[in-house]
């Protein structure tokens, strides 16, 4: 019998050698990851491991994980999907991972779908067992994100004053205090009223809101902030991520280094509309101060189609700071 046993043991030393130990653990899965080589080859990785992870509690701290990876390079449907995925499994957190409740996944979920233009499927899980959340946070954002779907369905201007009284409430309740920043931020945005930018400046001065107001802080790309009409053409930006804005500085904004590779700028994207009438007055605007720019299209898991405004990179990678100095906001796009 020991004999049997010793020979076993022997084979399941040489099969672990050979192929590596079974990961069983959402911990374990994110120290593997991040031995990739790139980002993509990472996300791969943990698409392909959180399947096999049978735990429920470390399944869903896998989904959250690779949702999170996944929203911050800017892939929002995969990261809904993985959020949403996540949110659906009724186990609590794994053991070394961040604690996560059903909520805050959900409310990641509707923050993605806003990502992609997609108000139908975030009103959908604003609607679900969250917005009776018994913690004043949650309802915060619950209350902020439902604004921010309508505003962006809304189609002109008009369709956005009623979310803007809604918002002006919103600043003077103590309850909403935990995303007051998000909500100067949006009114600034929407209006161009300086009065919200001086609000953010004395009352959140170190916050990245506070930051992008004051030029401080360029802002990587997330589609929500384009989708919202508003007074002016140019519009930027912005990744509210559960009151996260990722952000770069413009000098870091030349090249960013991801796992090992550098990436090139190749464009730079100044504004993004429904109406292509909108997108060609940005074009006129910006050929009157010497700038070449063009006009593309995309289409939207909405199903709606979007004029992006678009600039080629020089050869020097300075027409970001050129564009910024003429007085037009834009992000980079890398190749």
């Amino acid at each position: 019998m020991k004999k049997i046993l010793f020979v076993l043991s022997i084979i399941v030393l040489f099969v672990t050698k050979m192929f590596g130990a079974e990961i069983t653990t959402a911990k374990q899965m994110c120290l593997e990851a991040t031995k990739k080589d790139t980002i993509d080859q990472s996300i791969e990785f943990l698409k392909k491991t959180t399947t096999n992870l049978k735990n429920p509690s470390e399944k869903r701290s896998g989904l959250a994980f690779l949702g999170s990876v996944q929203e911050h390079m800017g892939f929002y449907s995969d990261a809904l999907t993985s959020y949403a995925s996540a949110a659906g499994i009724a186990a609590g957190d794994a053991v070394g991972m961040p604690k996560k409740s059903n909520e805050q996944l959900v409310l990641d979920t509707v923050r993605c779908a806003l990502s992609v233009g997609d108000y139908s499927v975030a009103q959908k899980y604003l609607n679900s067992a969250v917005r009776n959340s018994n913690s004043e946070k949650i309802m915060s954002f619950v209350k902020l994100y439902e604004q921010w779907s309508i505003l962006c369905k809304a189609q002109n201007v008009k369709e956005t004053e009623e979310s803007i009284v809604m918002l002006k409430t919103y600043t003077t309740l103590e309850s909403m205090k935990t995303v007051h920043p998000q909500i100067l931020l949006t009114l600034w945005h929407i209006t161009g009223e300086n009065t919200y930018a001086e609000k953010l400046k004395k009352q959140f001065p170190n916050s990245l809101e506070s930051g992008i107001v004051k030029g401080e802080v360029q802002v990587l790309p997330a589609p929500f902030w384009y989708f919202v009409p508003r007074k002016g053409e140019s519009v930027p930006e912005v990744d509210n991520a559960s009151t996260k804005i990722t952000t770069t500085t413009e000098k870091e904004s030349k090249t960013i280094n991801t796992n090992k590779k550098t990436e090139k700028i190749t464009k730079q994207q100044l504004g993004l509309f429904r109406d292509k009438t909108n997108a060609e007055s940005l074009v006129k605007k910006l050929k009157e101060k010497g700038f070449v720019a063009k006009i593309t299209s995309e289409i939207r898991p909405s199903g709606t189609t979007y004029y992006l405004v678009i600039v080629d990179e020089n050869s020097d990678n300075s027409m970001g700071d050129e564009l910024r100095t003429a007085g037009f906001e834009c992000y980079p796009i890398f190749e």
